[in-house]
């Protein structure tokens, strides 16, 4: 099973890299070491969507076709817009928005895993097991959702970044935000979920 790259994902990664590299020269210049560390995770972080596609396809595992390109906005929103434009201090709600669709999203991601590696016994019925699913596919969520807290607390720490604003009611909001986020969102699916075939061909 072969993930393929969009070429949107693709113009997206390319355009945003260059913006990047002369964001990290202007900050060499200027002597902006901790900017620059932060330029520099962002960096990295680019490269995460195309480099779980590819460990997904060794391991033939199938993601939705649109996990390169929302994975990209997300990122550019969270670190771009969120920490270089000062999103996160010009509106109030735009870290409980970023959470929430890292929680919703991060459902369907995990449905679509879920349902492309997992086969259903005949004796079990097709309502028990998209309830499994999606408890499964909530638990993810939140497991991710939680090292998501620690990555921001190591960027804090290493890089002298600020993810973590507001301390420990900033990282039990962003979990419950996302944890809400991802309830509602699986509720949402077990109901469109009549079909479980329908369900998954709309998800992948």
């Amino acid at each position: 099973m072969r993930n393929q790259f969009s070429k949107l994902a693709l113009g997206i990664a390319l355009l945003f890299l260059t913006v990047l590299i002369v964001t990290a020269i202007s900050e060499i210049l200027s002597r902006q070491w901790s900017r620059l560390g932060l330029t520099t995770l962002t960096m990295v972080c680019v490269f995460l969507p195309f480099a779980t596609v590819c460990l997904a396809s060794h391991l033939n595992i199938r993601l939705p076709s649109s996990f390169p390109s929302v994975t990209l906005v997300f990122i550019i929103l969270a670190q771009y817009f969120g920490e270089f434009k000062n999103f996160y201090y010009m509106y109030w709600w735009w870290d409980l928005l970023l959470h929430s669709v890292f929680g919703s999203y991060v459902v369907i991601v995990s449905l679509a895993i879920l349902q492309g590696t997992f086969r259903k016994r005949q004796e079990v019925s097709d309502l028990r097991f998209i309830v499994i699913e999606l408890i499964t596919a909530f638990s993810v969520t939140i497991t991710l959702g939680t090292i998501w807290e620690i990555f921001e607390f190591l960027g804090d720490y290493f890089f002298k970044t600020s993810m973590v604003k507001g301390g420990l009611d900033d990282t039990l909001t962003d979990l419950i935000v996302k944890t809400t986020a991802a309830l509602l969102t699986s509720i949402y699916l077990y109901i469109r979920s009549s079909s479980s075939k329908k369900l998954k061909d709309e998800i992948v």
